[in-house]
C-alpha cells in the first residue's frame, strides 16, 4: 500500500500558530534543555486499550524483542570474534599463517560486512525480520563450523569472507528492529543491554574457549579447531528456533492484540512522527539520507570507536599473554574486563535515558577509554597496572559505541532514513576494524604494544570530535527550527521528509 493523500486541504485544516514558530499541538521545546521534546505532537494522543498497563506492555515488549536479538548477536559476536582464542590454541602455527596473513584474513571479513549492510537492511524490511534474521544465523553458523575444517590460508581466507557477508545483517537488522519498537527516552537501556551482548560474548567465548581447548587432539582435532565446530553447531541450533521467536516490525506482530498494536504504533507516532512503512525504500530515498551532512558525523563518531573496540576484541588474549599467563589463564583473564564493561554499560545507559541525554554519556565513557590506553602507553612493567587498564578501556569504548549507535539512529524519522542510517553507521563505521586488524601484531610485544595503543586513542579522540560536532549540528537545527515559520507542508511531506521536518526536534 502506498500513501495517497493529496494534501489539498491540509495546509489549512493543520495550520500553524506563528507566533511562537512551533504550531498547534506541538510539543513544548526548549533549546537549552538536554532532553527536548520529540517534535511530533499534531494533536494525537496514544490511548491505552482497556484493561492495559502500558508498563506491563511494555514489560512484554521488552521480553519478546531484546532478550531473542541479544542472543542473536552474542553467537554472532562471539563467531567473529573466537578467531582471537583459536590463535591462542595454534591456529597461526598449525595453517603456517605469517602474522600479514593472519591479519588479512581478519581484514577480509570487513569487505562483505561494510557492502553489504544496507542491501541487508533493505531485504529484511522486504522479507520481515523473522525470515532474514534467522537465514543468516543459520549460514553464519554453517561458516563458522568450516572454519574449524579448514586446512591452509585459502580456505580460512574464503571462510572468513563469507563470514562477514552473512553477519553484516545481524547488528544494523537489530538495531532498526528495536528502534521501530521503542520511544526516543526508552530506547537506550534496550539497545546498551543489546549491544551488551558483545562484552557477555567477549566474556563467555573466553569461558568457553579455556574449556574447549582441553579438547585438544580429540578425535584428531586440535583445540582451535573445536572453538570453531561446537560454536558453530551452537549458532545453528538456535537459528531454527529463532525462526519462530524473532519479532516482526510492531505493524506485523501477531502475538499482540489489535488493540495494543494500534497503541503501540500511535505513541510511536507522537514520539518520532509516521514512520512509512508500506512505503518501499527506492533508491531515490538512500541518495536523499546522504545528503544530510550528519550523516558523516554519525558515522565518524562510530567509526573510531569500531577501531580500539575491534582492536581489543581480536587482540586482548595476545596482549594478556604478553603478562606471562599460559594458554588457560590467559582465556581465564580475559574474562573480567568484558564483565565489567557489561555492568558499568548499563549504569551509563540508565542514566542517559533518565535524564534523557546523550552527548555528555558519550563523552564520558570516550575520556574513560581514552586513560586506559594512556596508561598503557606510559606502564609497561606493573602487570597489575597494566591489566587494570584494560578494564577501563573496555568499560569506555563499550558504553560509548551504544550511546553513539542509540543516539544516531533514534534520531532519524521515519524507516526508510532509519533503515539507511544505521545501516550506514555501522557498515561504513565498521571498516575501521579493518585498521584494527593490523593494529597490533605478537611480536609487538617487544615494543609493548606502543603502535597498537597510539592508533587506538588516535581514533578515539576522533570520534570525540565528531561527537561534539553531530552534538552542535543537532542544537543548531533545533533552534533554527524552533525560530521558523510554517512552510505549509502536508502530512504526507512530513512524513516523507523523516527527521528533515521542520517540526521534528532532536535529542542532545
Amino acid at each position: 500500500m502506498r500513501f495517497s493523500i493529496d494534501g489539498s486541504n491540509e495546509k489549512k485544516g493543520n495550520a500553524y500558530n506563528d507566533s511562537n514558530g512551533l504550531g498547534d499541538g506541538h510539543a513544548n521545546y526548549d533549546p537549552d534543555l538536554a532532553h527536548p521534546a520529540a517534535g511530533y505532537g499534531d494533536g494525537e494522543v496514544a490511548t491505552l486499550p482497556p484493561g492495559v498497563s502500558e508498563r506491563k506492555l511494555i514489560t512484554k515488549i521488552d521480553l519478546r524483542v531484546i532478550p531473542v536479538l541479544s542472543v542473536l548477536y552474542l553467537l554472532a559476536f562471539i563467531d567473529r570474534t573466537n578467531v582471537a582464542n583459536a590463535a591462542i590454541f595454534g591456529l597461526q602455527k598449525d595453517l603456517g599463517l605469517s602474522s600479514t596473513q593472519y591479519s588479512t584474513a581478519l581484514t577480509i571479513f570487513f569487505v562483505p560486512y561494510v557492502l553489504a549492510e544496507i542491501p541487508s537492511n533493505v531485504i529484511l524490511k522486504r522479507l520481515k525480520p523473522h525470515v532474514w534474521l534467522s537465514a543468516c544465523m543459520f549460514m553464519f553458523g554453517v561458516v563458522t563450523i568450516c572454519q574449524g575444517l579448514v586446512q591452509g590460508y585459502g580456505g580460512f581466507l574464503t571462510t572468513r569472507f563469507f563470514l562477514g557477508l552473512f553477519e553484516a545483517g545481524m547488528f544494523p537488522g537489530s538495531f532498526y528492529l528495536i528502534s521501530m519498537w521503542y520511544k526516543r527516552h526508552e530506547a537506550q537501556k534496550r539497545y546498551t543491554f543489546f549491544f551488551a551482548s558483545t562484552t557477555l560474548a567477549g566474556a563467555f567465548g573466553g569461558l568457553l574457549a579455556s574449556a574447549i581447548g582441553k579438547m585438544n587432539h580429540l578425535r584428531g582435532y586440535l583445540g582451535w579447531r573445536w572453538v570453531f565446530i561446537l560454536e558453530g553447531v551452537l549458532t545453528c541450533v538456535v537459528s531454527f528456533v529463532w525462526f519462530f521467536i524473532i519479532t516482526d516490525f510492531p505493524e506485523d506482530a501477531k502475538w499482540l492484540t489489535e488493540a495494543e498494536r494500534e497503541f503501540v504504533k500511535a505513541r510511536l507516532r507522537v514520539d518520532q512522527g509516521k514512520s512509512a512503512i508500506d512505503r518501499r525504500i527506492t533508491f531515490k530515498d538512500i541518495v536523499n539520507c546522504f545528503k544530510d551532512y550528519k550523516f558523516i558525523f554519525g558515522w565518524l563518531m562510530y567509526f573510531g570507536l569500531i577501531v580500539p573496540a575491534y582492536g581489543y576484541a581480536y587482540f586482548a588474549p595476545t596482549i594478556i599473554k604478553s603478562y606471562g599467563y599460559g594458554n588457560i589463564q590467559t582465556q581465564l583473564h580475559s574474562v573480567p574486563p568484558w564483565a565489567c564493561a557489561f555492568g558499568f554499560s548499563m549504569l551509563v545507559a540508565i542514566l542517559s535515558d533518565r535524564f534523557r541525554h546523550r552527548f555528555l554519556f558519550a563523552m564520558i565513557p570516550i575520556c574513560i577509554a581514552i586513560t586506559g590506553f594512556a596508561i598503557l602507553m606510559n606502564v609497561h612493567h606493573d602487570t597489575h597496572t597494566e591489566y587494570a587498564a584494560l578494564f577501563l578501556i573496555t568499560s569506555g569504548t563499550y558504553s560509548a559505541m551504544p550511546i553513539i549507535v542509540c543516539w544516531f539512529t533514534m534520531n532519524l524519522g521515519g524507516h526508510h532514513r532509519r533503515s539507511v542510517g544505521s545501516a550506514w553507521q555501522i557498515g561504513a563505521g565498521n571498516i575501521g576494524g579493518i585498521i584494527a586488524s593490523y593494529s597490533f601484531a605478537a611480536t609487538d610485544a617487544k615494543t609493548f604494544f606502543h603502535k597498537g595503543y597510539s592508533i587506538c586513542i588516535s581514533f578515539i579522540c576522533l570520534s570525540a570530535v565528531s561527537c561534539i560536532c553531530y552534538f552542535l549540528a543537532c542544537v543548531s537545527q533545533n533552534r533554527s527550527r524552533a525560530k521558523s515559520q510554517d512552510v505549509g507542508l502536508t502530512e504526507y511531506e512530513k512524513t516523507e521528509l523523516g527527521d528533515m521536518s521542520p517540526d521534528y526536534r532532536y535529542m542532545l
